[in-house]
C-alpha cells in the first residue's frame, strides 16, 4: 500500500527501531537545500506535535534556535493553565533576536496560557567565577530547581560550523571557542552542551561558563524531543541519536534517509 504524498511511515518506523526512539515524525522537505525552508517545515511539525501531546501539569523545557522559533510561530493557542514552560538555557544572542530563549519561552507560555519560569541570566558568561556568582542568585536557582521536574524538553540541535548562528551572531562564541570543541571531536550541541559523533559529551572550557541544563540532566526527562534537519545537521543528529540524548525525533525525509544510510 502506497503512503500519501508528504507522509513517510516507513522511514519513521525504521528510525524508531534503529535508534530505540519513542516517536518519530518525518516531514517532507520541499526545499531540502534551504536550511530556512527546512526549519519552517520542522517548526510546523513540532508545533503540531506539542499541541497534540501536551497535558495538564506538563513541565516543558525550551532551549533556543531558529527551528524552535518557527515552532512557536506555528503553534495554535491552547489553554493548559496548569502546565509550565521553563527556559533551560540562559539568553543567547542579541536580546532583540527572535531565537533568544527568553523570547521563545514568553511567546510559548502566552500561547498556551500557562505558567512561565525564565532563567534570568546569559547562557554563556565570561568565566567560571562569574557563573558561580550568578548561580547563587535565588531567581536563577528557581529555574534550575525545575530541571529535574521536566516532563518534556523541546530542543534544537546545533552544528558547530563557522556558518552556525553560534558564530554568526558575534555575541555567543568566538572562533577560538569553536576551534577548541572541533579539535576535541564535537559534531553538535544541545543548549551549548557539545557532543561527538557517538553522542559522548565533549568537555571544554565552554562547559564551565554555560548556564543551563546539562546533557546528563536531559537523559532523565521523559520526552526529549530533538527538532532538526537539513544537510548541516546530519552528523549532529547522528551523535544525538547514538548517544541517546533524545528519544523523540522530528526531522525531514532527506535527513531521515541519510541518517539510516549512515547508521552503523
Amino acid at each position: 500500500m502506497l503512503s500519501p504524498p508528504g507522509v513517510f511511515p516507513d522511514l519513521e518506523v525504521q528510525l524508531e527501531n534503529r535508534f530505540s526512539l519513542q516517536d518519530v515524525i518525518v516531514v517532507e522537505a520541499r526545499e531540502p537545500d534551504s536550511q530556512a525552508a527546512v526549519s519552517r517545515e520542522l517548526g510546523i511539525a513540532a508545533a503540531a506535535y506539542l499541541h497534540r501531546t501536551i497535558k495538564e501539569k506538563d513541565v516543558i523545557g525550551i532551549s533556543w534556535g531558529s527551528t524552535l522559533s518557527c515552532m512557536v510561530d506555528a503553534i495554535q493557542p491552547r489553554l493548559v493553565p496548569n502546565a509550565q514552560v521553563v527556559q533551560v538555557i540562559g539568553g543567547l544572542g542579541r536580546p532583540e533576536s527572535e531565537v533568544h530563549a527568553t523570547d521563545l519561552c514568553r511567546r510559548l507560555a502566552r500561547l498556551l496560557g500557562c505558567r512561565l519560569t525564565l532563567l534570568p541570566a546569559q547562557g554563556i558568561v565570561d568565566s567560571q567565577r562569574v557563573k558561580e556568582v550568578i548561580l547563587s542568585d535565588s531567581h536563577v536557582q528557581r529555574a534550575l530547581e525545575l530541571f529535574p521536574r521536566l516532563t518534556i524538553a523541546m530542543l534544537g540541535i546545533g552544528s558547530p560550523t563557522p556558518e552556525s548562528v553560534l558564530i554568526r551572531d558575534g555575541s555567543i562564541l568566538d572562533r577560538e571557542d569553536l576551534e577548541e570543541v572541533l579539535q576535541k571531536g564535537a559534531v553538535g550541541d544541545i543548549a551549548l552542551r557539545f557532543f561527538d559523533l557517538d553522542g559522548r559529551p565533549v568537555r571544554s572550557e565552554i562547559d564551565e561558563r554555560v548556564i543551563g541544563i546539562s546533557l546528563d540532566q536531559l537523559t532523565r526527562v521523559d520526552r526529549v524531543v530533538g527538532v532538526a534537519g537539513g544537510p548541516q545537521k546530519i552528523q549532529a543528529l547522528q551523535g544525538a541519536l547514538l548517544g541517546r540524548l533524545i528519544n523523540v525525533l522530528i526531522t525531514d525525509h532527506v535527513t531521515a534517509s541519510q541518517l539510516l544510510h549512515n547508521a552503523p
